[in-house]
């Protein structure tokens, strides 16, 4: 599946995804199952350091009985991305744009996600061949600074990622996000609520 489709497919469905850093194995699996039941398509497991990779190779081994796709985040070597896509990662997503990660998951085929914040990493990033770019920090950059983005840029797909919860989602997706990332509001059964009544779940 070309990676824009992987991405507009399962955000399509349901535009949360979820992160889970610095979990071990077990409390990954459990943030992931809670997420599953919640209806979310896509999690990310950070792997910014070699430990979380336990956690990482847990989470696909669980998402492979359910039939959901597990990602890893925090890729920003091609060493990283090589190791990760060995255990099963079906995505990545990186905090910033990495031109070299871009280009060998390309020549992978794995969809990855990298990080914008400004005008320039944009267009950046559209001249490497990537439309869904992921937003970030968020929170500090504003629902305004999508909406102003997507006027110049209107072929991108941003994925917020940063500081959303249930209190702030909902304006994201109004500016135009096609998805945003949530964390510790998955473990919390009233931001859980909340959260999706803000998605429109």
């Amino acid at each position: 599946m070309d990676p824009a489709d992987f991405f507009a497919a399962h955000l399509g469905r349901n535009p949360v995804l979820g992160i889970f850093r610095g979990l071990d194995p077990q409390q990954t699996v459990e943030m992931c199952v809670r997420a599953w039941d919640f209806g979310v398509e896509l999690v990310e497991i950070p792997v910014q350091t070699p430990d979380a990779m336990p956690s990482l190779r847990a989470a696909v081994a669980a998402a492979a009985e359910r039939g959901k796709s597990v990602g890893a985040g925090t890729v920003t070597t091609v060493d990283q991305l090589v190791a990760v896509r060995e255990i099963g990662a079906e995505f990545t997503v990186a905090p910033g744009l990495h031109p070299e990660v871009v280009q060998e998951s390309h020549r992978l085929g794995l969809p990855h996600l990298p990080g914008v914040a400004t005008a320039t990493e944009i267009a950046s990033a559209l001249a490497l061949g990537n439309t869904w770019l992921k937003a970030f920090p968020a929170r500090q950059l504003g629902a305004g600074w999508i909406a102003a983005q997507l006027a110049p840029f209107p072929s991108v797909r941003f994925v917020a990622t940063g500081g959303i919860d249930a209190g702030n989602a909902a304006d994201f997706l109004a500016a135009g996000c096609r998805g945003v990332a949530v964390g510790s509001a998955l473990a919390d059964p009233d931001a859980l609520a909340a959260l999706k009544a803000a998605v429109g779940g």
